[in-house]
């Protein structure tokens, strides 16, 4: 086979050791390091003084990341690959053998790496994401007060929408003070809870115990901590984000994509799209399209891969709320997927589309404009009145078609 790299390197990352095997001209050389700071530049130098010009490790948990952060300023090129893309032959496995085969893989040109953003784009991507693992809390924090209320006989949640609205959380504040008054507590409504009233003095009859209230008080100093982390989080990345604010902007024109939408879906991205051939290329990045399982002339399983999965929860996410947009062409696709396919793989394939939409926006510079609701009857008109008039005969009636006047 053609040697690629006469100079690389392959690498057996773990927490604590990194195991690393040189092939240049002269052979094959393998050593063992720390992960420390120290031992990864003592490493960096060895690497350099034989003149390597490429290295390649798995994606090992995180703890590839310290590696590449000391290579990156070398100038190499560093390949992050797929575990299961290099697996090795079975009954062959140590240290030492699997940093060979990859190297050996690598020199060749057989490895192909993952894609991994520039510095900053990293630093963003953690701050996004925390922020959502934070959000995420919020929302099960909340359904832990819901228990702790349905525990007291409190019924808050089957009259108020939203528990933690400013109604719900006076009315909690006010339990927890050792207010047993279920009258007193209904005055506190406010907006359209208000004319609720009589329901709500109901459903705040209960029996608050004291350790029911330590509980509600232990959580919403949670929440609040929550709600003042995520905003110190919100306005980091929005300083951050600012280079970005046309793209925002456009995204945000997409129907059931918010601005923080637009931010989680930018932040996985990027927003130079010269990196992905084409719309189908991102797609298969991203996991929203089918995957391939054929064997003997039979397609088996279309199942998505993984693929990125916080972009692809940001997608589905707004594949929802694009799904429910009446009056979309997004609403129509879904619909018409819905009936035949099925729920699941309806939104699948809107995020699919969505995602195509936000490809060629960033590559184009081009706005959002939807096709509408009735894309699909205009492309195929004949279809469409087949199936109303056999329909319309079926309930007893003659169907004739006459042009509209111009």
């Amino acid at each position: 086979m053609e040697i690629m790299y006469s100079h690389s390197a392959g690498m057996d990352v773990h927490k604590q050791t990194v195991v690393v095997c040189l092939i240049t001209p002269n052979g094959k050389e393998i050593r063992s390091f720390g992960t420390m700071t120290a031992s990864l530049l003592e490493m960096t130098d060895w690497l350099i003084s034989n003149n390597c010009k490429a290295v390649a490790m798995e994606s090992t948990g995180v703890y590839w990341k310290p590696i590449y952060n000391i290579l990156e300023a070398t100038g190499m090129e560093i390949l992050v690959v797929n575990a299961q893309h290099i697996k090795n032959v079975p009954g062959r496995k140590t240290d030492v053998k699997d940093s060979e085969w990859i190297a050996d893989l690598l020199q060749h040109g057989l490895l192909r790496g993952s894609y991994v953003p520039d510095r900053d784009q990293r630093e963003l991507r953690e701050l996004v994401r925390y922020r959502t693992k934070l959000t995420q809390e919020r929302s099960r924090e909340v359904n832990r007060i819901q228990k702790v209320l349905e525990g007291a006989n409190i019924k808050l949640g089957d009259v108020a929408s939203d528990v933690m609205g400013k109604s719900g959380q006076d009315i909690l504040r006010a339990i927890i003070s050792g207010n047993q008054n279920p009258q007193a507590m209904a005055q506190m409504a406010r907006g359209k809870l208000k004319n609720k009233t009589e329901l709500l003095e109901k459903a705040l009859t209960g029996l608050i115990g004291p350790h029911q209230k330590m509980l509600l008080e232990t959580q919403l100093c949670h929440i609040d901590f929550l709600n003042e982390q995520i905003q110190k989080l919100s306005h980091e990345i929005e300083s951050r984000m600012r280079p970005f604010e046309e793209a925002i902007e456009a995204l945000d024109g997409i129907p059931g994509i918010s601005r923080t939408n637009a931010e989680q879906i930018l932040c996985e991205t990027g927003i130079d799209m010269s990196r992905f051939p084409t719309d189908k290329h991102i797609a298969s990045w991203a996991a929203l399209c089918p995957g391939n399982n054929e064997t003997g002339g039979k397609r088996k399983s279309g199942k998505t891969r993984k693929g990125n999965m916080a972009l692809k929860a940001a997608l589905t996410q707004a594949a929802i709320s694009a799904s429910r947009t009446k009056g979309t062409y997004f609403n129509a696709m879904y619909h018409r997927l819905a009936a035949r396919r099925g729920k699941n793989k309806a939104i699948v394939a809107v995020a699919h589309a969505v995602l195509v939409a936000i490809y060629h926006m960033l590559k184009d510079g081009s706005s959002y404009r939807d096709l509408g609701v009735d894309h699909y009857d205009q492309i195929n008109k004949e279809a469409v009145m087949k199936r109303s008039i056999k329909r319309i005969e079926s309930l007893g009636y003659k169907v004739i078609l006459e042009p509209a006047a111009a």
